[in-house]
């Protein structure tokens, strides 16, 4: 084996061991350590992040709603009941 192809067999090597890390989720900090990147405590943090946007999400069309809406001022005061009604 010549040394091109020892140098190419070792950058192939390599490049499977960090793809197959990656899948796996075993990521690597600044200072070589691994560590995982699928956690239970991540997960949930993500599932209570997105519920969070999604009720942000909720309140902005509401207020959106609101806003625009060309009618009285009794269905303005029902929105805003209902918002205030939500956060409780």
């Amino acid at each position: 084996m010549n040394p091109f192809e020892m140098v190419i067999a070792i950058v192939a090597i390599v490049t499977i061991g960090g793809i197959i890390r990656a899948r796996m989720g075993v990521g690597r900090d600044n200072q070589g350590n691994e560590f995982s990147l699928h956690n239970d405590a991540t997960a949930a943090e993500n599932r209570q992040l997105r519920e969070d946007i999604r009720v942000l999400k909720d309140r902005v069309a509401v207020l959106e709603r609101v806003i625009t809406d060309t009618n009285t001022s009794s269905n303005l005061d029902r929105e805003i009941e209902k918002l205030r009604n939500a956060d409780r």
